[in-house]
């Protein structure tokens, strides 16, 4: 007996709604639910190959996101079972950025394209926070969004620097040949009546002072003339140990070292730089001469490099490109730099010093940005002062005018 085929089931209709004027209307399809149809892991690559640091937070305050860029902004250790530890856990050593997340949760107007500074590592972020919120309108947790806004506040720093020299340039220029010249000649007439005036002990003692103070007024002329000039690089490859080798050499010439203790930290792997001995040598001279004049004889000075790798994004519209780079700290235990010169302390004329010209570390400035460098300053907790230069491997080195 041959068995029957089954039936097709029917197809059914969509099922039609009567509308109030009786007329029959097919009943709306459900919408497709968010996210359908995209591969799994999607959104996470979205987040982690963004260009900008992300940190999302739960309402309880446990991180939900923080992509690699966000480490390395922060200067932390790329961890990825920090997800789901409090946020205030893995960024206890950037408070300032505990205070933003935290903020999320109770300000009304939440800062956008809003800017900080580091406290810890000198970088200025600049950052937008935001909420999010269920369906229901709930808060359950707050982004953040972040940028490395540290170079490009180098860039513009380094414009309105180049400002100042062009208009101070042309006023040194002008006065230097006035200024020169009457110096000249008293150092010239006063050394004449030194030998004339052999037996007055007083007069030989006024003239050594008038001859002193001459040559000095004489030096920092010569000094702003140099410190307006441009500088040309003279680009070799160099080796940063024979650069710190005569740099405390010629700082010991300039000030007595007296029991200063100077102690030297150089990888034996370090890559040798692409610069200018002779401006490097004086970088370090300089920021050498200035921690033995705060030591006052005693204490010490410790100078630690190491090699960084590259940045992976080169900030837009500037001459640099990624590459590695070095990193040189020059840290003291003297009395520090109080908080409100540390803003003011690479300003050419600007000087906490009773003899001072004001022009040391705005030379170093000038260096460390004609060698597409950075520099900051901080005053650790312990005491002293610590200067953090960073200079690129290789770089493209132009005329800084």
């Amino acid at each position: 007996m041959p068995i029957p085929k089954p039936r097709a089931a029917a197809r059914r209709a969509p099922r039609a709604v009567v509308s109030s004027r009786g007329k029959s209307r097919p009943k709306k399809a459900e919408p497709t639910p968010a996210g359908a149809g995209v591969p799994d892991g999607f959104y996470h690559d979205l987040v982690w190959n963004l260009r900008n640091g992300v940190l999302a937070v739960t309402r309880d305050g446990r991180i939900a996101v923080m992509n690699d860029v966000a480490y390395r902004i922060l200067g932390l250790t790329s961890d990825h079972s920090d997800i789901g530890i409090p946020y205030t856990q893995v960024l206890k050593e950037r408070p300032d950025v505990c205070r933003i997340v935290a903020g999320a949760f109770d300000l009304s107007h939440l800062p956008n394209r809003a800017e900080l500074r580091l406290k810890s590592t000198g970088k200025v972020i600049g950052y937008t926070l935001s909420q999010v919120r269920s369906q229901e309108g709930e808060i359950t947790g707050a982004t953040l969004f972040f940028k490395d806004l540290t170079r490009v506040e180098q860039l513009e720093e380094r414009e309105r620097l180049r400002d100042r020299l062009a208009a101070l340039g042309e006023m040194a220029a002008a006065i230097a040949h006035e200024v020169k010249n009457p110096l000249a000649g008293i150092e010239v007439m006063a050394g004449i009546l030194k030998r004339q005036l052999v037996e007055s002990e007083d007069a030989q003692s006024i003239l050594r002072d008038i001859i002193k103070e001459a040559k000095m007024a004489n030096a920092i002329v010569i000094e702003v003339l140099d410190f307006v000039r441009p500088i040309r690089l003279q680009v070799e490859r160099i080796s940063l140990s024979d650069v710190v080798r005569d740099a405390i050499s010629m700082a010991e010439s300039h000030v007595p070292r007296g029991e200063v203790r100077v102690e030297v930290v150089l990888p034996e792997h370090l890559a040798p730089i692409q610069g200018d001995p002779h401006q490097l040598r004086q970088l370090f001279t300089n920021l050498f001469t200035n921690a033995f004049e705060a030591m006052t004889g005693t204490g010490i000075v410790r100078l630690v490099a190491q090699q960084l790798p590259g940045e992976e994004e080169p900030t837009a519209g500037s001459d640099t490109h990624a590459g590695p780079m070095i990193q040189v700290e020059v840290a003291d235990n003297g009395p520090g730099v109080a908080a409100d010169v540390i803003d003011r302390i690479f300003s050419p004329f600007f000087t906490t010093k009773p003899q001072g010209s004001g022009l040391g570390l705005a030379i170093v400035r000038k260096i460390v940005d004609a060698h597409d460098g950075r520099i900051d300053v901080s005053a650790p907790p312990t005491g002293g002062t610590r200067f953090r230069v960073t200079l690129p491997v290789s770089g493209s080195h132009e005329l800084f005018r």
